[in-house]
Order: C-alpha cells, then sequence, then structure tokens
C-alpha cells in the first residue's frame, strides 16, 4: 500500500527537517521482509534533464531505480542546487521552487533516499522524469 501527500503549502518540522506535511507514515510489506516504514517528503519532475546525462541512460531507466541526491552548496545559480543521480551520472536537479528544504535536511545529514516513480517519452523534458523523495 502506498499513500502520497501534497508538501505544498504548509509548514512543520519533521524530522528536523521543514517538509510541509505532517508526516504520513506508511508500512510497507515485502514478502520476507521486515515491516518498514517510509515518510514521503515529496514528488516531483525532475529539472535540467538536457544539461545532464538523461538522454543517454534514458534507455536503461526504470521505475522504481534508486537515486542519489547530491547538494551542490557551490553551485552558481542557486545555492540550494540539489543535483539528483542515477548510478553515478546526472540526470537533472530538484527544481529550485522545491529545493530548499531538501538542501537542508541534506547538509545535516538527514537520511534522504529518492526514486524514479514515472518515465515518460515526452518532447518537454521537464515532464520525462518523475521522482519521489522520502526517509525511511
Amino acid at each position: 500500500m502506498r499513500l502520497r501527500l501534497s508538501v505544498l503549502g504548509l509548514r512543520l518540522s519533521v524530522l528536523g527537517l521543514r517538509l510541509g506535511v505532517l508526516g504520513l507514515f506508511v508500512p510497507l510489506l515485502a514478502l520476507g521482509d521486515e515491516p518498514r516504514v517510509q515518510l514521503l517528503v515529496q514528488s516531483s519532475p525532475l529539472a535540467g534533464y538536457r544539461y545532464g546525462e538523461g538522454v543517454e541512460v534514458w534507455p536503461l531507466l526504470k521505475e522504481g531505480d534508486a537515486l542519489e541526491l547530491v547538494p551542490e552548496p557551490g553551485n552558481a545559480h542557486d545555492a540550494n542546487a540539489v543535483r539528483v543521480e542515477w548510478r553515478g551520472r546526472k540526470l537533472g536537479y530538484v527544481p529550485r521552487r522545491e529545493n530548499a528544504a531538501l538542501a537542508w535536511g541534506l547538509a545535516r545529514g538527514t537520511p534522504l533516499r529518492a526514486r524514479v516513480t514515472r518515465l515518460v517519452d515526452h518532447p518537454n523534458p521537464a515532464r520525462r522524469i518523475e521522482f519521489e523523495v522520502y526517509i525511511e
């Protein structure tokens, strides 16, 4: 069972992050696994697809693939920039309007995880990849 909750417009501190949700904890069970809880932080489209290696790795990407979030505090365009990588290859960025809480949490060591949730072969690069960020 998976539930989603939008994080836009609300503010509350959860596990030290200003996430924008009261905290929706969803138990996830897989056969043979111990129950685990995930807190969905946000769901976003990938920004900057055309500046990364998305075109080269597009045929290899799958929904559910793990992604890595890499803060770029020295980024000349955005001090809160968070790069999104797949297997060490840059896909793009967390959108600027949604990256401040993630950059803040990553800088403080919050164990944020990300995964691909939707792949669409769309002519608009901003609509090709959607991902979600969560805490386990």
